[in-house]
């Protein structure tokens, strides 16, 4: 298993690279995310920004926390276009009968980087590449495979260079963009086996926290994954 800290020091570089604020100074959405052998906990900031053909910010609330089976649930960060890429998975993935994350993994780290080089290579005839385009994703779901670890996250991002898409396992927590004072509190939680509802807490703080102090909008979504299933919820 990747631990967080290790998927972080290329993320960061790659991020600092094409530059960590959009246009106007505006933060990049904010997903939190955190697991533990009771469960999985997700969090997603629904803002987003898209450019109009002059190049102007239009403001969008979009729906970056997306159910696509039973007990699996994706989070999407970065350009708008990618939660069109989220639900064109969950089509894909209920066409295919998948229930089973580690399944779901290896089948939408295919579809997810087709349909990432499709938007790479139409974007790239009109704009120039810009940090707006990017798109990273964060996949949540239960396996029966491994009884003793049945709860599994993975990072998929472009770990190397545009338009491919990689993947990495995430131990506990993480966060994107990263918050490494959350993910640590968090870290400590997950590996005490806490219980979910307390994980859920210190998350939901966590984005009260960032909303009051502008970084975060008010458009914020919530879930878990348990043995019973993906489940939206207010904390």
């Amino acid at each position: 298993m990747v631990v967080a800290s290790h998927v972080s020091q290329t993320f960061i570089g790659n991020y600092k690279r094409t530059g960590r604020r959009l246009k106007g100074g505006r933060e990049m959405s904010q997903i939190i995310v955190a697991q533990n052998i009771y469960g999985i906990v997700l969090a997603a900031d629904n803002r987003a920004i898209q450019l109009d053909e002059k190049g102007e910010e239009i403001p969008l609330k979009v729906d970056r926390l997306i159910p696509i089976a039973t007990h699996c649930g994706l989070l999407v960060t970065g350009a708008v276009e990618g939660t069109d890429m989220g639900r064109a998975l969950k089509n894909f993935i209920e066409e295919e009968r998948m229930t089973d994350v580690q399944d779901i993994y290896g089948a939408s780290l295919a579809f997810l980087s087709t349909e990432y080089e499709r938007f790479m290579r139409k974007k790239c005839e009109l704009l120039p590449i810009d940090p707006i385009h990017q798109v990273s994703f964060i996949l949540a779901g239960r396996t029966e495979k491994d009884r003793e670890m049945p709860f599994r996250l993975y990072f998929l991002w472009t770990k190397k260079k545009l338009p491919r898409l990689d993947g990495d396992e995430i131990s506990y927590a993480f966060s994107v963009p990263r918050r490494m004072g959350l993910e640590f509190q968090l870290n400590k939680m997950a590996k005490e086996n806490a219980p979910l509802g307390e994980i859920l807490k210190k998350v939901a703080e966590g984005m009260e926290h960032l909303k009051a102090r502008g970084e975060v909008s008010s458009f914020l979504s919530y879930a878990t994954i348990t043995q019973e299933g993906f489940q939206s919820v207010s904390p």
